[in-house]
């Protein structure tokens, strides 16, 4: 078995595998690529599957990340989550509290919980949450309702937050090092990375930058 939080721990590139960013482009084939390609988690979301569908598809790529150095983190879903094989889930403020999911996961899985303030960051880690998604830091054209919050949410976390916290939403290869400066662990991608022409390439120029 993996070492889970020892991975955790090194990691700062979180891949978001969204299906309809990835569009007809197969899952397996992406998770297999941007996993040699250094990303240290890879999130399926998929929120237009029926129950099956998702179960199958987690399968299917935590049956591919089983043997990486790669996290394979389930959104929302913690019972896919579970019965998949992957290494855990992801939650929204409005999905299950972090102590729900851990008493159905257990204490090896790794639980992610999606954060807008320092209120909700800290929470999140009372409550054992094993890391954090802080955002959306920049405008998503993923979530255009959602009001941009800047770079200070980042800020605030620093010396109230021990576990580590991913920076998400418009981020890119022009505002990374602003995050990073901030203070985040690292960054959560979505359309920088799958969007590009090559997906690869595009996921090993972050992950260059975000451990230089």
């Amino acid at each position: 078995m993996k070492s889970r939080r020892a991975l955790l721990a090194k990691s700062r590139l979180y891949l978001i595998l969204d299906k309809k960013v990835c569009a007809k482009r197969p899952l397996n084939r992406l998770a297999r690529l941007l996993s040699r390609a250094g990303a240290g988690l890879i999130q399926l979301r998929d929120k237009e599957a029926s129950d099956e569908l998702l179960k199958i598809r987690a399968c299917a790529l935590a049956k591919i990340l089983k043997n990486t150095k790669t996290l394979f983190i389930v959104n929302n879903d913690i019972r896919a989550a579970k019965l998949s094989g992957s290494d855990g889930v992801h939650l929204g403020q409005s999905d299950a509290s972090v102590r729900q999911a851990r008493r159905i996961l257990g204490k090896n899985m790794i639980i992610g919980k999606s954060c807008g303030s320092l209120a909700q960051a800290i929470a999140a880690q009372t409550q054992g949450a094993d890391y954090l998604g802080i955002g959306p830091i920049f405008q998503s054209p993923l979530k255009p309702e959602v009001k941009a919050l800047g770079l200070d949410p980042i800020s605030r976390l620093k010396g109230k937050i021990q576990i580590p916290y991913y920076a998400i939403g418009g981020i890119n290869l022009s505002n990374l090092e602003k995050v990073l400066k901030a203070g985040a662990s690292g960054v959560a991608l979505c359309r920088a990375v799958l969007k590009a022409k090559n997906v690869k390439k595009a996921a090993e120029t972050f992950n260059f930058r975000l451990n230089k």
